[in-house]
């Protein structure tokens, strides 16, 4: 299925169905791991609302936590306080030379550790829920 990107039927759709179709437009790798990424997120922080910003899956609570960002060769788990965070398992591996953003590059053949990332993902959402403004 191909990705709508007519802006006008766009609007129609909820954030949850423009994910759902740019998923199933990624055929090879990047789409079953985009889905495995969306509920790692889920399932670790249940707050978190789903946006589609800047053509990109965004899970945001008080303000942007985490989005999936799909490139040729690879997925991109940008974590928008990334900065702030204590990254103890070493899962940022993109994105330093960035102020306050951190990334976790993922590549076709890459094995996450869905503990680590779990537990990423719910210290970003306690970052956003101390000092996020509310929307």
């Amino acid at each position: 299925m191909a990705m709508n990107t007519n802006k006008s039927a766009n609007e129609a759709l909820t954030p949850a169905q423009i994910i759902d179709e740019h998923i199933a437009s990624m055929p090879d790798w990047r789409g079953p791991m985009m889905a495995q990424l969306r509920t790692l997120i889920h399932n670790a922080a249940p707050e978190l609302s789903e946006e589609w910003k800047w053509d990109t899956p965004v899970f945001a609570y008080k303000g942007n936590v985490v989005a999936i960002g799909a490139f040729k060769d690879h997925l991109k788990l940008n974590f928008f306080k990334g900065a702030s965070l204590n990254d103890p398992h070493g899962l940022f591996n993109a994105g330093f030379d960035a102020k306050a953003t951190r990334a976790i590059d993922l590549h076709e053949d890459d094995t996450l550790n869905e503990a680590a990332l779990q537990e990423l993902i719910r210290a970003a959402l306690a970052l956003n829920t101390a000092t996020g403004k509310k929307k």
